[in-house]
């Protein structure tokens, strides 16, 4: 449990320093995913990059689960 925590906190860290880089991919704005506006509301369903987002930490998770 304190290893998964470390690597949890790592992980956020790097992320959090990889952030100016990361807002400049297209995830958000890709195909699939689903904006709906009105005069005064805007909902967004980002369905497309939630299945990449899933398959990207499943993905890892397998790789150090090895």
């Amino acid at each position: 449990m304190q290893r998964l925590l470390l690597i949890v906190g790592l992980l956020l860290v790097v992320l959090g320093l990889l952030w100016p880089w990361l807002g400049r991919l297209p995830l958000g704005r890709l195909p699939g995913d689903i904006t709906l506006e009105g005069e005064n509301w805007r909902a967004y369903f980002p369905l497309t990059s939630a299945v990449l987002v899933s398959l990207l930490v499943t993905l890892l998770l397998w790789l150090f689960k090895r």
